[in-house]
């Protein structure tokens, strides 16, 4: 071996099943980091993707919050959530940056089941007038208030999820999706 080169990492022989062993050991040799980005690259683009529907675009916004991962691990501190809800909370403020940036709204993609769903979860008649009512108070919503709704309810997210997502407990990540249910049941009310 050559003085001052590392050894070679041999990490490709051992599953890491524990994201903190990953995480430990990336934190010690920054050329770990691969392994969590074979780990979680696809998991993150889809959820990405979801959000910008456009591959390149997706692509690059996942290449960009895998980065921020990479340079923010060495400050990461185990909290009790999933290592992976601060990944997704990193892709999701980089799908923010890209549409601030782009001064573009954040689009969803919405089936119609999902907003019977929502209909009937805050007692709305389905009528074709209130669903599009409902669609365009979900496009009135706070982006924060939108993400939520879009991972529960478009996303088909737990409550489990949503507050390891936002590293919450899942009596609030309830809370917040019922206040927001009940702020759309009101402003439907109103119109």
């Amino acid at each position: 071996m050559i003085k001052n080169q590392k050894p070679r990492l041999k990490t490709k022989r051992v599953k890491y099943e524990d994201d903190q062993q990953l995480v430990m050991l990336a934190k010690k040799d920054n050329r770990a980091f691969s392994l969590i980005y074979e780990r979680y690259f696809e998991r993150i683009y889809l959820f990405v993707y979801k959000r910008v529907r456009d591959e390149a675009i997706a692509g690059d916004v996942t290449q960009d919050a895998m980065l921020k991962a990479m340079m923010a691990l060495p400050k990461y501190e185990d909290r009790g959530a999933p290592f992976s809800s601060w990944l997704f909370r990193i892709a999701s403020n980089e799908v923010n940056l890209h549409f601030r940036k782009a001064k573009k709204m954040i689009q969803v993609a919405v089936q119609e089941k999902d907003v019977q769903t929502i209909m009937e979860e805050i007692e709305i008649k389905p009528t074709e007038d209130e669903q599009s009512k409902l669609i365009r108070l979900l496009g009135d919503m706070k982006p924060a208030q939108t993400e939520i709704i879009e991972m529960r309810f478009f996303m088909h997210y737990s409550f489990k999820e949503i507050a390891d997502f936002y590293n919450i407990s899942e009596a609030s990540a309830k809370m917040r999706v019922y206040r927001i249910l009940e702020k759309l049941k009101n402003s439907s009310d109103k119109q």
